[in-house]
């Protein structure tokens, strides 16, 4: 059992090891006077979660994995960003997918053989966004909007007296989201950026909040890169399903932005 609370904290390191939500691209787009500009990003985020676990109401279990060891179950994975801008109004949303499966043996062979479970996880998350500074290459921002969480746990039971046998947990909830993120020229093509983004309050999670830094290289008007640190805290808890995980690592993004009123 403790290799199955294992496995679901290895699902959420893949889902928001996957991501990083919410919107460096919207942190690096240059200051558009009038008409709206579009950014999408795929990135990374090499991260390892520690925390506590738990399913189908067992006592929740002290999690530690490291980025290796999601990678090592990981078989499918999608994520990006996308954001409008429209002076100093934003929409942006965040979407990651990911599916994670492992064979996991047990010790004696009565209950079950071994056990194929898989793991799908998504986030998504939605910000409007408005520039309270919004100048000279900088910006700052106040955001709000939501985060969806979506967990689900399927374990195949193969021989022992439950071969033939599945169960499944999981669950399903929405965090309401608040905060703040910037942006600064620095010269050269270089930028900072950054956010802090706190939710839950006990609408979804009891309490999550979200933080970034970091810097990135302008290559020309419409790609960026940009490299930095992000740290996740999650505190959910429901009928037996508990996810209490802190989950840090560095991030590296590549971007791409395009305005329909000048393509050129």
């Amino acid at each position: 059992m403790m290799k199955k609370f294992r496995l679901a904290a290895l699902a959420m390191a893949g889902v928001l090891g996957l991501g990083a939500a919410n919107a460096f691209a919207a942190d690096i787009a240059k200051p558009q006077d009038e008409g709206w500009t579009f950014t999408v990003a795929p990135y990374l985020w090499a991260s390892g979660i520690k925390g506590e676990s738990g399913l189908f109401g067992f006592p929740p279990q002290d999690v530690d994995v490291s980025f290796s060891d999601v990678l090592q179950h990981l078989k499918f994975g999608f994520m990006g960003l996308t954001e409008a801008r429209n002076g100093p109004f934003t929409i942006s949303t965040d979407i990651v997918y990911a599916k994670l499966d492992a064979n996991i043996g047990t010790p004696q062979g009565i209950l079950a053989s071994n056990i194929d479970a898989t793991v799908s996880t998504f986030m998504g998350t939605a910000l409007g966004g408005y520039s309270v500074y919004y100048q000279d290459g900088t910006n700052f921002d106040l955001v709000a909007g939501a985060r969806l969480w979506s967990v689900d746990n399927k374990f195949d039971f193969n021989g022992g007296a439950l071969g033939g046998s599945s169960a499944s947990d999981g669950d399903t909830w929405v965090d309401p989201v608040i905060g703040a993120k910037f942006k600064a020229d620095v010269g050269n093509g270089i930028y900072l950026a950054g956010w802090g983004l706190v939710g839950g309050f006990g609408a979804g999670s009891k309490s999550m909040w979200d933080v970034m830094g970091g810097a990135g290289y302008q290559f020309n008007d419409k790609m960026s890169m940009f490299v930095g640190y992000r740290a996740v805290h999650d505190n959910y808890s429901h009928d037996g399903f508990v996810n209490k995980l802190t989950q840090q690592g560095p991030i590296l993004g590549l971007t791409y932005q395009f305005s329909p009123a000048h393509p050129g």
